[in-house]
């Protein structure tokens, strides 16, 4: 890893309603996804979701660890800036479900 990637853990829900990025669950984020895990696409619409969601190109989110668990370590390519972003993504749905 380079000095400028941020690694963070996400927690996946795969199968989910409708694809949404946002909230914690252990201190990892969450990343709800429509596909189902099978044959890798709930792993690919998790990375495409976060890049989406971070205002990024795809190829500058990967899987650091891919594990068949829920929670999975991410890494974004020199990402400097985007540290707030992802607090920002923590704290939104935290604070729409604690209501």
């Amino acid at each position: 890893m380079d000095q400028g990637d941020f690694t963070f853990s996400v927690h996946v829900h795969p199968g989910a309603r409708q694809t949404v990025v946002g909230g914690t669950h252990d201190g990892h984020l969450v990343v709800r996804v429509r596909s189902r895990a099978v044959d890798g696409a709930a792993n690919e619409e998790v990375l495409a979701s976060l890049a989406d969601a971070l205002g990024l190109r795809r190829r500058d989110v990967s899987f650091v660890r891919v594990t068949r668990s829920r929670d999975k370590l991410v890494t974004v390519r020199d990402s400097r800036a985007l540290r707030d972003r992802h607090r920002i993504l923590c704290e939104t749905a935290s604070s729409d479900s604690s209501s």
